[in-house]
């Protein structure tokens, strides 16, 4: 028989949503908003007004709850991880050749 412990993800485990589902979801949950506004804010992000900026937010942060649920056994949390230190390169050596005037 497989154990339950040993399909979870990175974060879930670490967060043992396995034993404390309660706060170990929410804990997910909060990483995973966090991860993707900050994904969004490098990659993404556009001067918009404030109300067109709150309705983005808020359909991410709805979005994020089936990512939640799909995170306990798929690598979401650690898939927007190198996602954001993938953009977070980008934009330090966009700076960089901006700041030599090559770009």
């Amino acid at each position: 028989m497989v154990n339950v412990e040993d399909r979870l993800s990175f974060f879930p485990a670490l967060y043992r949503v396995d034993t404390n589902p309660d706060a170990g979801m929410w804990y997910l949950y909060i990483t995973i908003v966090l991860l993707s506004i900050l994904v969004y804010k490098l990659g993404f992000a556009k001067k918009l007004p404030l109300l067109k900026n709150v309705l983005i937010y808020l359909f991410l942060i709805t979005g994020c709850t089936v990512l939640t649920f799909l995170a306990i056994f798929l690598p979401v949390t650690e898939g927007l991880i190198i996602a954001a230190l993938i953009l977070i390169i980008y934009k330090i050596r966009l700076r960089r050749e901006q700041a030599k005037g090559n770009v």
